[in-house]
């Protein structure tokens, strides 16, 4: 008999009245020593649920209880038991990594010898001994992860409350950050992992999917994926464009998703769907990923307003971008080590490494926000150092981190980046009124950037890349963190844009997503130490204990095999 830990009992919680309500009459159980995944949209209310079991927010109807403790009426006990991770970094930056931890433990209440033995003990579980003079700042996303995980642990909690902890992290963090949670799990420790990665959902016992404050399931991931047998297809031996394929397949009423994959597509019917006509199709296994955009009633089709608006790129011959032995050295490190590539017209050129490979220096240089210490950087045979104004003019760039200003709205953003594109009078006017309509902004037009919802966010920094119908499209990580639907969304103007000839270099940790490239290259310690289309890659690292690799494995075996040598 599993023993109960926490008690959510006809829990609402509304912020104000005349906004959505953020959790609606919510009942469910927690057992003890589980790892529960909590998933759904941008806005489903999964960062208001683990601030309300934390003890951080009070419910406006029913109670939560944690080893039967009230949240309210024992707020201070609650935080006792619990461990918890936020979302956004909660660390001070400009303490080391030994300070961060001296703090929390501080806070914690744990001194003198216990704090020695539990710093000791969490660094070298997170792997992290070797860096404790190290700021916080300067560490990589992986890294920054590890010791937010490190000081929600300087207390061992009897529930550890983690926020997308791996939002932003590459594969093999990703993995290691797992493997610690499984270790806690198998402690006793039960664990809560809020996540945008739906193959990290698959992995645990039970999971919670919300949608608008209201919770759609409550079970074994298993059996929700189960329910999808016998819809998932793959599509191979496409002739011509299979970004058009894909486009007209989502238009068809029997086809409730579909992606790419490599050469491939993979879509999946509405239930009781007819198979399309005219395609070769073989059953594939089911995902959780497709259950949970089954329940939510279907992903967004195939349309794009962005492409739609895009006037064709011109053809012409040549490559696009041009990297010559790209160089950059902050002082004595070598960011990016002689990296050289070219990028031809309409492709999706992917650029993928763990944090701190060198992905986003490399962006920066060719986009000319970065000199390079040596080498030469062109796009459209624009040398980007000695023609950097015209060169600009022809691309688009959409940063990693949030790139706008968050103390201004909405409108005032598009105002700002349509002056920066030299946008004047009435075509300054359309293309903000466009990017309102494409993005749908208008509810939001007034509000500061920096409290919009994620999703809303990377759509108004993609939207800000967009204004000026850029030929050339730099997007560093632009899903990241978001919900499944929301990256259907984004990929469906990137391949509505790449239709119409627009060339795209983009970042992701996604490794589904780097299925949508035409090549991808892996960048690690400044170099790229493999560059290839996604089937290639995939087929050269095929095993017969592994015939059937994924692009996360491929990621991991290639730079295992290069720190091997």
């Amino acid at each position: 008999m599993n023993e109960t830990l926490v008690e959510i009992h006809d829990l609402t919680k509304v912020f104000l009245a005349e906004q959505p309500v953020a959790i609606k009459k919510m009942n469910v159980s927690i057992s003890k020593g589980k790892i529960i995944g909590l998933v759904g949209p941008d806005g489903a209310g999964k960062t208001t649920l683990i601030r309300l079991i934390a003890g951080l927010l009070t419910p406006t109807h029913g109670h939560i209880s944690v080893q039967g403790y009230d949240t309210i009426q024992d707020a201070e006990y609650i935080h006792y038991l619990t461990g918890y991770m936020p979302q956004k970094f909660g660390l001070y930056e400009d303490l080391t990594v030994q300070q961060n931890l001296d703090l929390y433990a501080h806070l914690r209440n744990v001194v003198g010898k216990e704090k020695d033995e539990v710093c000791t003990q969490l660094l070298q579980f997170t792997g992290l001994k070797d860096f404790t003079g190290f700021l916080a700042k300067n560490l990589s996303g992986g890294m920054k992860q590890k010791l937010g995980l490190a000081c929600a642990l300087v207390k061992k909690p009897a529930f550890l409350l983690l926020d997308e902890p791996s939002v932003g992290v590459d594969p093999i963090s990703r993995r290691e950050l797992w493997k610690m949670v499984s270790v806690l799990a198998e402690e006793g420790i039960s664990v809560l992992w809020s996540t945008a990665y739906l193959d990290e959902a698959e992995k645990c016992d039970i999971v919670l999917l919300l949608n608008e404050g209201e919770l759609l399931y409550n079970g074994d991931p298993k059996k929700l994926t189960e329910r999808m047998e016998g819809r998932v297809f793959v599509i191979t031996h496409i002739e011509g464009d299979r970004r058009k394929l894909l486009y007209e397949l989502l238009s068809d009423k029997n086809v409730m998703d579909g992606v790419i994959q490599g050469r491939d597509l993979r879509i999946v019917l509405r239930e009781n769907g007819e198979k399309p006509a005219g395609v070769q199709m073989e059953a594939a296994a089911p995902r959780f990923e497709d259950a949970f955009i089954d329940i939510l009633r279907g992903g967004p089709g195939g349309e794009s307003k962005l492409a739609d608006k895009m006037p064709a790129v011109k053809k012409d011959g040549g490559a696009t971008i041009v990297a010559e032995n790209l160089t950059k050295k902050f002082g004595e490190f070598t960011a990016v080590d002689n990296i050289s590539l070219e990028v031809k017209k309409g492709e999706i050129f992917g650029l993928l490494g763990p944090n701190g490979a060198g992905k986003t220096t490399t962006f920066k240089m060719l986009c000319g926000l970065l000199r390079p210490t040596s080498g030469k950087a062109s796009v459209k045979g624009l040398d980007l150092q000695k023609a950097p104004g015209e060169a600009r003019a022809k691309l688009g760039y959409m940063a990693q981190k949030f790139s706008l200003y968050g103390n201004l709205s909405v409108r005032q953003n598009l105002e700002f980046f349509a002056g920066i594109y030299n946008l004047k009078n009435s075509q300054k006017k359309e293309a903000i009124e466009e990017m309102i309509e494409v993005f749908n902004l208008q509810g939001y037009l007034e509000l500061s950037a920096e409290t919009l919802p994620l999703g809303y966010k990377q759509r108004l920094s993609l939207a800000c890349a967009n204004m000026h119908h850029p030929e050339i499209l730099f997007l560093d990580e632009p899903t990241s963190g978001v919900d499944p639907i929301t990256r259907r969304e984004f990929w469906n103007h990137i391949n509505g844009l790449v239709r119409k000839g627009v060339t795209i270099m983009i970042t992701t940790h996604f490794m589904a997503e780097a299925e949508y490239c035409d090549r991808i290259a892996l960048v690690y310690q400044g170099k790229i130490i493999q560059m290839d289309t996604p089937n290639a890659l995939k087929n050269r690292m095929k095993s017969s204990e592994n015939p059937n690799p994924t692009l996360e494995d491929v990621f991991i075996q290639v730079i295992e095999e290069y720190d091997g040598k």
